[in-house]
């Protein structure tokens, strides 16, 4: 395992990533990442300071000759989202990730890589460092909490920046320049049970999903993969019904912006009904693998014979648990109808997990036309309302409109065009990105998101294309050089 990832090129970057992968910097662990980038800046001799919020903001003067550009503001987010595979022995806020080099890509052991949006920030502080690169006013601005809630981005505070332009460093495709984004909204639903004795005669199992790819819920959501929290349900309603198996346990999902991955359960049922429960668990794992077999390989849904639980959930509870989240809507709602291939709207079941007598689920909605957004909100709204649950939005951000008159996306087409040979594409992403928190804020900003190639993101798959961050470095750098005059 080739762990030697600060030699490469561009080692003005790798160096600084490879920093990066030494602190931990999960959301809500910001503090010695915040810390870290502080002293960065200070030992540069650079204004550097932390806002209220928790962002850190570093200005470096325009080099001699260059005081004529628009000002620019380089912006990127410091935390990282927490995923590893179930038996890695990882404490994201205590150790570092293990990244190495895997052919033409560097990835992670076991863990998600903060490539999202680490190299974004490893670039940032390569052009905060430099003394050769020709480039206007910069305005680094490092956000915090953007996976978990865009907190750094929702306090910011009108005035604190100068800057004409934003440049997000926070796209996954090199090559291609993001224009606009989807706003979110996240669903909180609750339903409060009782706890029950086990029933005389009961025996108990542990339910197993694993193996599914997971993902980015907003980028990865078109390639339909599979939802552990709804095959998890689509079981446990089959069996309640047929053998009167009864949950005492569930845990599905984590991140809200994750496709869930992973769910386990614990369930009892009358030791008369084992073994059709058994070739019932058997049925479902082997219709599952057929449903999925073309984008879920790796598929398994397995169960072993644990200790009897102490308690059960209220049957009552259970039975409108199992039939909200089946009707729950999940995944793909709709596609745009002026990008093509795009998603406009879509919805993600992530986490069933229990809690102080809750059973708590977590949804995230995502669409760039906001009336859809609302739309979709309400049928979620309506769904479990409907179950007796208690339900609540909150969390809601804009979506970010293109604007096709841009000037720096003018001289962002003409920069890559004359460093290599073609048009990068335009598009529009159904992620959210700060940019449509940050334009509120700042409406004057003309603003554009870009980054190297980054490949499944917020999983413990996720990779960065080598070659691709030397690519995405010459462009920033030749971007800086032939700003927009004032």
């Amino acid at each position: 395992m080739n762990k030697d990832i600060f030699n490469l090129e561009p080692k003005a970057v790798w160096k600084n990533f490879h920093s990066l992968t030494q602190i931990p910097r999960p959301s809500h662990h910001e503090d010695r990442i915040q810390q870290f980038m502080l002293e960065f800046g200070k030992n540069l001799g650079l204004e550097s300071f932390r806002d209220e919020t928790g962002n850190i903001i570093i200005r470096k003067p325009a080099t001699p000759g260059m005081e004529n550009r628009k000002g620019i503001v380089l912006q990127t987010h410091l935390d990282m989202v927490p995923q590893k595979n179930s038996d890695k022995d990882h404490d994201f806020a205590k150790d570092p990730i293990e990244a190495y080099v895997d052919g033409d890509w560097v990835t992670a052991n076991g863990t998600t890589l903060g490539a999202d949006n680490g190299m974004g920030v490893a670039a940032t502080m390569a052009v905060l460092e430099s003394k050769d690169i020709k480039h206007g006013a910069i305005e680094a601005l490092f956000t915090c909490d953007e996976e978990t809630g865009m907190t750094g981005a929702f306090g910011l505070q009108p005035g604190m920046l100068k800057g004409d332009i934003l440049l997000n460093l926070d796209s996954e495709d090199e090559g291609e320049l993001y224009v606009g984004c989807a706003g979110g909204t996240n669903a909180n639903v609750s339903f409060p049970y009782k706890e029950e004795a086990v029933p005389a005669g009961s025996i108990a199992y542990k339910l197993s999903i694993t193996g599914l790819k997971g993902g980015h819920s907003g980028l990865e959501i078109i390639l339909q993969r599979g939802n552990s929290n709804k095959l998890m349900n689509r079981y446990l309603k089959h069996a309640t019904r047929k053998h009167d198996v009864r949950l005492s346990w569930i845990d599905g999902g984590s991140l809200r912006n994750a496709i869930p991955r992973e769910s386990f359960a614990i369930v009892t049922l009358p030791a008369a009904n084992e073994a059709k429960f058994i070739e019932c668990q058997k049925e479902y794992a082997a219709m599952y693998t057929k449903e999925y077999a073309s984008v879920e390989p790796d598929f398994k849904f397995v169960m072993e014979k644990v200790e009897l639980p102490a308690t059960v959930i209220d049957a009552e509870t259970l039975s409108r648990v199992y039939r909200s989240i089946q009707a729950c809507p999940n995944g793909v709602i709709r596609m745009s109808d002026d990008m093509k291939g795009l998603v406009e709207t879509s919805t993600n079941l992530a986490s069933v997990k229990m809690s102080n007598g809750n059973i708590n689920i977590q949804c995230l909605l995502r669409s760039s036309v906001d009336s859809a957004q609302e739309d979709l909100g309400d049928m979620i709204v309506s769904v479990f309302e409907l179950a007796g649950a208690n339900v609540n939005l909150d969390g809601q951000y804009p979506g970010w409109k293109p604007n096709m008159n841009s000037a720096i996306l003018n001289t962002m087409q003409d920069v890559y065009k004359k460093l290599y040979g073609v048009i990068p594409e335009i598009k529009a992403i159904h992620a959210g990105l700060e940019c449509g928190l940050l334009g509120g804020v700042y409406p004057n900003w003309d603003m554009i998101s870009f980054g190297p190639t980054i490949r499944y993101p917020h999983s413990p798959d996720e990779k960065v294309h080598i070659a691709s961050v030397g690519k995405f470095w010459a462009y920033l750098v030749s971007t800086l050089e032939n700003a927009p005059v004032k």
